[in-house]
């Protein structure tokens, strides 16, 4: 038996029963799930966490399922890595990359949200499951799908990377690319949606789905020793990572299990597409959707569905957000992956050229503990540096032409 209590509106507050609703149908506001949480607090501890098998699912009172987990067993309580390498180039004492480029089955925090949806959508005794994607829930729905034995149809932009468009089209499903942005895509599905009784994770299952990335934010606290950070720095497409990764830490403190909470979150967008950040810069909670034109092509949403949302979360938090070009991005792939030994996809280059770039401005102090979410592989990404790295070196198979390259390495 689960603790979810139902949906609610986040806007009119109206209640809803658990099914497969994702607005209100009075004010057409977005539908979360609410908890009993005095419940969870009699069974939950950290005591019993700890006990039991490190995934997502250790927090599963947390989660809106009503029987077993049964999918993405493998997924979740991926790294919280020290970064001290980069943390002395960024001038800073305590820094921490959430790795989610490792663990995950398809290699990104895509595989925590899609375990929480499917598992819902086989308790709700769908047969199809279905998501519009910029590549990384493409991925995880084609997986994730196959091995619970979906039918799957995936919706993406014609214009993906050819990478991540074979990184799906391997689990077969029905992959639709559709000529237009991921706007288009998802205004599409929506029609899609109300035609056809399929999951689509990120539409009628969405409250469902969202819920899966508080596990980010469960495993941050317990990998700090049961400790919120200071700060965290968040990448935002849609804008529900962030809002999702502070829900989780005011969970924790609502269930007793964190006992102190003074976090500010901070957004992390390109230039080319940050209506959130710059929504946070002019001091309004009013998005303007903007057309993306940037290299990380999986935060390219111009039109967030939790933007709003997101910037209450920095307003409330007392956090903030920045942008970074492309150039930029690229650089702190570069940064990240020299430092750290960690590549990252694009999403991750926006998150360190980010954080460096609050550091620099102040608005991350030098003391304090600062968590940066990298949420996916740079394998999935890598023509973003075609052009940007060194060559390698090319030698004859002689001891005198390695000699000659070592001698211009170390001139």
């Amino acid at each position: 038996m689960g603790y979810v209590r139902g949906l609610k509106c986040r806007e009119c507050s109206r209640e809803y029963p658990v099914n497969p609703i994702y607005v209100c149908e009075f004010c057409f506001g977005p539908l979360e799930c609410v908890y009993d949480y005095k419940g969870i607090s009699a069974v939950l501890s950290r005591k019993e966490i700890q006990r039991r098998e490190k995934n997502l699912w250790r927090y599963k009172e947390l989660l809106p399922i009503d029987g077993e987990p049964q999918v993405g067993l493998y997924s979740g309580y991926t790294p919280l890595v020290e970064a001290k390498n980069l943390a002395e180039e960024l001038g800073v004492k305590r820094l921490y990359i959430k790795d989610d480029t490792v663990v995950h089955p398809t290699l990104s925090f895509k595989d925590r949200v899609v375990a929480v949806a499917l598992t819902k959508a086989k308790e709700f005794g769908f047969d199809t499951v279905s998501c519009a994607s910029t590549g990384n829930l493409a991925h995880s729905v084609s997986a994730h799908g196959a091995k619970a034995g979906f039918n799957r149809f995936i919706f993406i932009p014609a214009s993906l990377e050819l990478s991540k468009i074979v990184a799906s089209l391997v689990y077969d499903p029905h992959l639709i690319a559709v000529d237009g942005n991921y706007d288009d895509v998802n205004r599409l599905c929506s029609e899609i949606a109300n035609k056809y009784n399929w999951a689509f994770v990120n539409i009628n299952i969405r409250p469902f789905y969202a819920e899966g990335s508080k596990t980010i934010g469960f495993e941050i606290v317990e990998q700090l020793g049961w400790h919120a950070p200071d700060n965290v720095v968040v990448p935002c497409a849609s804008g529900s990572l962030l809002t999702k990764v502070w829900k989780s830490f005011k969970e924790f403190e609502e269930v007793g299990i964190l006992k102190k909470l003074n976090t500010r979150v901070f957004a992390a967008q390109a230039t080319g597409c940050g209506p959130i950040v710059t929504a946070v810069k002019h001091h309004t909670d009013v998005i303007r959707p903007v057309k993306p034109d940037t290299v990380a092509k999986s935060l390219a949403i111009g039109n967030p569905a939790d933007g709003y949302y997101a910037v209450k979360v920095t307003q409330e938090t007392g956090g903030g957000g920045e942008e970074a070009t492309d150039q930029e991005i690229i650089d702190a792939m570069k940064l990240l992956a020299r430092t750290e030994g960690i590549f990252a996809e694009t999403a991750g280059g926006v998150t360190v050229a980010v954080t460096k770039k609050l550091i620099e401005q102040g608005a991350i102090g030098k003391d304090e503990t600062t968590v940066v979410c990298v949420t996916g592989n740079g394998l999935k990404t890598k023509e973003a540096l075609q052009g940007h790295t060194s060559e390698p070196y090319h030698i004859s198979t002689n001891m005198s032409s390695f000699e000659e390259v070592l001698e211009r390495i170390r001139g």
